[in-house]
Formats: structure tokens, sequence, C-alpha cells
């Protein structure tokens, strides 16, 4: 039993108290309220990237031109490269899974035969910028490529029996992504790169889908006709056939994320298609169905437009705003190509309207940056410094 004496000085205590212990409660009430939306609020990591492609393996090949470049960038205030891995049918890295497949009678190697992409990986780490591998190609090959001379059943064909279509890099072939082998070898390729190499994560971009126009090889028309008991239509775009394309393809994507992150977890699963209605339309790549079932980490929208008012009207896409609220969004830019160049104006511009709307940047390509253009090195050099005044380093997750 307490003593009145001991009751009595606790409530003497309380009362003395007793302002104070209203005062931290309303303290505490108002730092809460004001601290959920700041934690809301924080800006999601802003992507300023660069592709590297095969064009810029007279820099890639080269130590010291790596380590110029990747200080440059540094000093740019750039945060990410995305170095080509899978161009042609070919690996750009010491490959056992390509050897054993007979795909790969070379290895890409840098001047004192070095392995480039550790290389690139290693300097680019040093100065705290990102490195994600990019399957350029996705399910594309040349018809004079190995893999294609090699693996013929493995490629899929149009309705009259046609196995090739035009595209920016020449005549190609597309392999069937619904064919099990085929997922195999592309997931395989995949694995060993996040596997073997301390990359950041990998992309696939607007050619890890299918052409509307393929689709009718043996196997995916047995395989369309027994689940929908119905064969496939002879319209091409016809909706059904479409969406069930596109599913497939969504579906071994799922499959691939979850191989990708079963063997590293925070590895940063990017992609960098075409802006949905054409990516859907003509390649049957539902990119927005990947992102809604959490298997995108990245998103980074070619809007290759020379016109300015049709590159706003693509960046200002619903899409675009829908995945920027959930992930780091980017818009992919040209800066240039050999045999046309991008004038630093319109460069300038494009990164500023993807700014204003709270968008990152990544130029396609490494070289266009500061050559083949209409202004000199030194221009350049100062235009593409004015784009990012203050550094934005992106946090490496190990």
């Amino acid at each position: 039993m307490k003593s009145p004496f001991i009751a009595q000085s606790w409530r003497r205590l309380f009362k003395s108290l007793f302002p104070i212990i209203i005062l931290i409660s309303f303290v505490t009430v108002l730092l809460v309220d004001s601290f959920a939306p700041a934690i809301a609020q924080l800006p999601r990591q802003e992507i300023r990237g660069v592709w590297m492609t095969t064009n810029d393996f007279d820099t890639l090949k080269n130590r010291d031109k790596v380590q110029d470049a990747v200080s440059q960038l540094r000093r740019l205030n750039f945060n990410t490269i995305y170095p080509v891995v899978w161009n042609s049918g070919y690996v750009m890295y010491p490959s056992a899974i390509a050897q054993r497949a007979g795909i790969q009678p070379f290895v890409y190697k840098g001047l004192d035969g070095h392995d480039i992409l550790a290389d690139l990986i290693t300097q680019a780490h040093r100065k705290g910028l990102l490195v994600i591998p990019w399957f350029e190609f996705g399910f594309m090959a040349p018809p004079t490529s190995e893999l294609a001379l090699n693996y013929p059943d493995w490629f899929t064909q149009k309705r009259d029996g046609s196995q090739t279509s035009n595209s920016a890099a020449g005549e190609v072939m597309w392999l069937n992504p619904f064919l099990p082998q085929v997922q195999q070898f592309i997931t395989n390729l995949v694995l060993e790169t996040v596997t073997q190499y301390d990359a950041d994560g990998i992309q696939f971009d607007d050619h890890t889908s299918l052409p509307y126009e393929f689709g009718y090889d043996q196997y995916t028309v047995a395989l369309y006709t027994k689940e929908t008991k119905n064969a496939p239509p002879r319209d091409a775009q016809d909706a059904v056939w479409v969406k069930w394309r596109a599913d497939k393809i969504t579906a071994f994507m799922v499959q691939l994320n979850q191989a990708v992150k079963q063997r590293k977890p925070q590895a940063i699963f990017s992609i960098s298609p075409n802006y949905h209605d054409f990516a859907y339309k003509f390649h049957l790549q539902d990119w927005l169905s990947w992102m809604r079932q959490n298997i995108v980490d990245e998103l980074i929208v070619q809007v290759y437009r020379p016109d300015m008012q049709s590159f706003v009207a693509n960046i200002s896409r619903p899409e675009i705003q829908e995945a920027q609220k959930i992930i780091p969004t980017g818009i992919g830019i040209m800066a240039g190509l050999r045999n046309n160049p991008v004038p630093m104006q319109q460069i300038k511009s494009q990164v500023r309207a993807a700014q204003e709307r709270g968008l990152g940047v990544t130029f396609f390509y490494y070289e266009s940056l500061w050559n083949d253009a209409l202004e000199s090195l030194n221009e350049r050099q100062v235009g593409f410094g004015s784009l990012f005044p203050s550094p934005a380093l992106r946090a490496r997750v190990e």
C-alpha cells in the first residue's frame, strides 16, 4: 500500500509537469504531420545517362580513353552509363554461354587483351557512376550471324513464310520469344552478365519485342491453336492475336525479372522502349503491363524527334506521368548520328523540356556527344556542361 505522502508527491509532480507533457504532445503531432508529406515529396533519383554503342568501341577498348570518358562524364554531372553487351547476335564480353552455343567465333577484347566491360565498370564506379549493361538487340539478329545460321529453328516468320524485316540495323531476323529454348538462351546470357560483373542492373530496349507481322511459325501457330481453339488470324493486327502474343512476351519478362532478382536482388531492371501505343501495336511490347506488375525499376522512353512540338507531346504522355510517380523515369534524347548531326540548341531545348516535367534524360550515344557535330568540341562540352549544373549521383545498392 502506498503511503499518503508518496501519493500526494506524485500528484504534485504530475500537476507541475502536465503543461510540459501537453506541449511535447502538441509539438510531436506537428512534427509527424509535417514529416509525412516531406517523405512523400522526396525527389526520385534523376537519370542523367548516356548509351555507349558499338560506335564507341574505339573508346571502350582503350583503358586511357575510358578513364578520360568517365572522368569527363563525372565532371559534367552525368550519373549512369549504359554499355552495349548484346548486338547483332554477339555478346561484347567473354561469354561461356555464347561459346558453348557455338555462336561466338571471336571475343571482344581491349587493346591489352583486357575485359572491356569489367574495365568500364571498375573505372565508372571509382567516379561514382552506375553502369547498367544494355541488351540492345533483344530478340533481333542479322541473318548472317552465327546465331541465325546455327539455330534457324529458333527464329519466327511472317504469314507468307518470310523471316526478315528492315530495321535501323539493316535486314534482321527475329528470335521466337515464345520458344522455350530462346527464352532460356536469353535468360542465360542475362544471368551471366549480372553474375559475372559488378553491374548495377540490366537494360532491355525496344527490340525486346516482336514486330506484329511475326509469329506465324509452326511452333507458335500450334501453341495459339491449342490455347484458343482457333488458328491465328490472317490479319496480323487482329486485337486478340496481338494481345495473346504481347501477353506471352510479358510473361517471359516477369520470369526474366524473377531470375535476375534471385541472382542479384538489388539489380536495376531497366527498360528503354518507344512510347506505349507504338510499342504495343507495332512491336507487341506491352511495357505498361510490365511496369504495373512491378518488374520495372527504371524507365527511359526513347523520343527521337527533331520537331519540338512532337517531342513535347510524346514526353507528356499519360503513361510517362504514371511511371514517374513510382520509378525513376527519363527520356531518351538523340545527341546525333554519324550522318545526321543534332544541333546543340535542339539538345538543350529537349533536355530543358524533360527537366521541367521532372524527367531525367539519357543520350544516344556517347561519341555523338562530342563528335560528328555541327559545333566545335569545345562548344559541345560547354553546352553539355550547362545541362546539369549540380551533381545528382545515384546511390549504389550493394
